[in-house]
């Protein structure tokens, strides 16, 4: 049944438009997101995060594009350890980066023994920044514990490599994560906020990562480009 006022060829027709514009305008942008860099504020500086997704990095490259800092994959679960950590921990170094080390969370594994299994792949490095601990249900497993078990085992995990450490460890938490199981305030470290061209507006962020697109010199294919904060 028609309804009255405009045809439905006309909505389809504006539909198509719409989408034509969107097309269009990502097509000028996105040639020039991955070179953008938006200006630093005081006690800010550049960096990457890396996985063994990156493939083999040109460290010296890397550092000689600006970058000062790298946080570089360890592990996941309890038993995975990135095939490429090793190397990139190593480059960085070489390359007098300033580098980071983090953990991809389970929420099949108990948070002690991804711990002990974290602190066993890099022990506690006194130069090295804080440790962080990547909240993500994207690629994560099929389970989905109650709210406060998860919490529970990811301050079993906090408590053992926090001890270890000497310091806080930071919080990469995915939007879908705290939909689910909200820990960004509740557990009250620094953040590493996921927040695309606007920097973040939450309280107690150290590092953003702007995002996954970057062009980095030393690096094939894009790349996570994050700012940090000092203090």
């Amino acid at each position: 049944m028609e309804t009255e006022g405009a045809p439905r060829w006309w909505w389809r027709l504006v539909a198509v438009i719409c989408v034509v514009v969107v097309v269009v305008d990502a097509a000028g942008w996105f040639p020039w997101l991955p070179n953008w860099r938006p200006a630093l504020d005081t006690g800010e500086r550049y960096g990457i995060d890396v996985s063994h997704h990156q493939g083999t990095i040109d460290w010296s490259a890397v550092a000689g594009d600006g970058i000062t800092f790298a946080y570089v994959k360890a592990s996941e679960g309890g038993d995975w350890v990135d095939e490429s950590f090793a190397d990139n921990w190593a480059g960085a170094g070489e390359a007098g980066l300033d580098r980071g080390v983090y953990h991809f969370f389970s929420l099949c594994t108990p948070g002690a023994v991804q711990a002990r299994h974290f602190l066993g792949v890099l022990p506690p490095e006194e130069n090295a920044l804080a440790p962080a601990l990547d909240l993500e249900l994207g690629g994560n497993c099929a389970a989905r514990p109650a709210a406060e078990e998860v919490r529970a085992e990811v301050v079993a995990f906090l408590r053992l490599v926090e001890e270890a450490w000497g310091k806080p460890v930071l919080l990469y938490v995915g939007v879908e994560f705290e939909d689910v199981y909200p820990v960004r305030a509740d557990l009250d470290r620094p953040l590493w906020d996921l927040r695309f061209f606007f920097r973040p507006n939450v309280e107690g962020w150290h590092i953003w990562q702007l995002h996954g697109f970057a062009n980095v010199a030393g690096v094939d294919g894009r790349v996570d480009l994050d700012i940090m904060r000092e203090g």
